[in-house]
């Protein structure tokens, strides 16, 4: 049987590795892109965009469907790199921790 105060350092260092991780990925950026390259979207793992490009050859004013969809398309690959980050940064941090890299899928974010 685990000492009961041994457990409430454990979850103390695990709250404050999660609180050191959400600082983290304020500093990680992925980037997505679609088209081919024509949009690129640069965001932090935090969920901001930081930059934007998008070629000079969309800006046609018969292609702002085209040019749309594309925008929304790099918008939703750099959110799922940013996901793909999070889940790896996590399950290494666990692991550092000596915790199954599975409780990653645990945690509220």
């Amino acid at each position: 049987m685990m000492n009961i105060q041994k457990m409430m350092q454990q979850a103390q260092q695990v709250q404050n590795k999660l609180a050191e991780m959400q600082e983290k990925f304020k500093d990680i950026e992925v980037t997505g892109e679609s088209g081919g390259g024509a949009v690129t979207v640069t965001m932090s793992c935090a969920g901001t965009i930081t930059a934007l490009e998008i070629s000079p050859s969309l800006f046609d004013a018969e292609e702002k469907d085209m040019t749309e969809d594309l925008i929304m398309a790099a918008v939703n690959n750099a959110s799922e790199v940013k996901d793909a980050r999070i889940e790896e940064e996590t399950k290494k941090i666990m692991t550092d921790m000596g915790m199954p890299a599975d409780a990653a899928g645990k945690l509220p974010f």
